[in-house]
């Protein structure tokens, strides 16, 4: 299976494609087989399982690393990463979906891939109230949606990989550390360890932070505010951080719809996204956001908030 990155989805829709693959499970003695998806925008290509060079020390779900057309990649095999056991001795052609975020390429071995899917994020429920999984954790989980047959689809929290891995670079320099604001903070995501991150650095930078795990719970909070403060609100909210990935509605329609509202289309939106590509970048400044980021290096991410906060362009800075 060839794919692209995602190109025919306009900013607003609040849909997604998703690549379906599987993995085969044994549960209670049986086989089952999982059904999973990934979003197109992460996807570079998928390639037959190649010959891999061990990597001594790494997690066990490290199954080796790979020199792709000269760039040395992790390969991670989902199934222990899950906890799953493969049923021995039944039949299986692998296949590693080769992806690129959190602007690091990182392969993944999974059972077979099927087919890619369009999805709305309506239709999609976030993990915090699913129970769709079985004994999968709830922390590797970030949403759920039925597809045909009464099946579930799971979307993994892939980001979670990338911390274990030490991907994230979560300290702040010594010369950001003097930069100081006041005021409040909302964060979108539906990843908690995206949050725990976040919420770190906008509290290290001043800011009392408020949190949402979707666009829906986003909007509730910003009409919660309002009721507070009233049109004093853009000067007690100083910022939103979105995700772009969330259940029921995606960073990108939460901000039209934001931008569109006159009570709140001053408060300066950065989307904090693992999608790296600059298709998804270009989405994000038409949906109205001051800056898009690559999820996660504290330094990016604090000189992005001191340009918002000062009013200055990307170009002025």
């Amino acid at each position: 299976m060839s794919t692209a990155r995602e190109g025919g989805l306009k900013v607003g829709t609040n849909e997604m494609e998703l690549v379906d693959f599987r993995i085969i499970k044994l549960e209670d003695g049986k086989v089952y087989e999982g059904v999973y998806g990934i979003n197109v925008a992460k996807v570079n290509e998928i390639v037959r399982l190649p010959k891999l060079t061990e990597l001594p020390g790494a997690p066990d779900f490290v199954e080796g690393i790979y020199d792709l057309r000269g760039t040395v990649i992790p390969i991670i095999n989902l199934a222990k990463w899950m906890g799953v056991e493969v049923p021995k001795n039944y039949k299986i052609k692998p296949r590693v979906i080769i992806t690129e975020f959190n602007n690091v390429i990182i392969g993944f071995v999974v059972h077979a891939t099927k087919r890619i899917r369009r999805i709305s994020w309506e239709d999609i429920e976030s993990a915090h109230f699913s129970s769709n999984y079985g004994n999968l954790d709830r922390n590797k989980v970030t949403g759920t949606t039925r597809i045909e047959d009464g099946q579930v689809l799971l979307i993994l929290d892939l980001e979670s990989i990338v911390e274990e891995l030490g991907f994230y670079k979560p300290e702040i320099s010594a010369d950001n550390e003097h930069i100081k604001f006041d005021g409040l903070a909302l964060i979108l995501d539906d990843s908690s360890v995206a949050r725990k991150i976040v919420r770190e650095t906008l509290e290290t930078m001043g800011f009392t932070v408020l949190e949402a795990i979707d666009g829906e719970s986003g909007l509730e909070r910003l009409e919660s505010l309002y009721e507070a403060y009233g049109d004093r609100i853009g000067h007690e909210l100083k910022i939103i951080v979105s995700d772009i990935e969330m259940p029921q509605m995606d960073g990108f329609h939460f901000a039209t719809k934001v931008k569109s509202d006159k009570r709140f289309a001053k408060i300066p939106v950065i989307f904090n996204s693992s999608i790296s590509d600059q298709y998804s970048a270009e989405r994000g400044k038409e949906a109205g956001g001051e800056a898009y980021l690559v999820k996660y290096d504290a330094n990016s991410f604090y000189s992005a908030i001191v340009r918002v906060m000062s009013g200055k362009t990307e170009e002025e800075q």
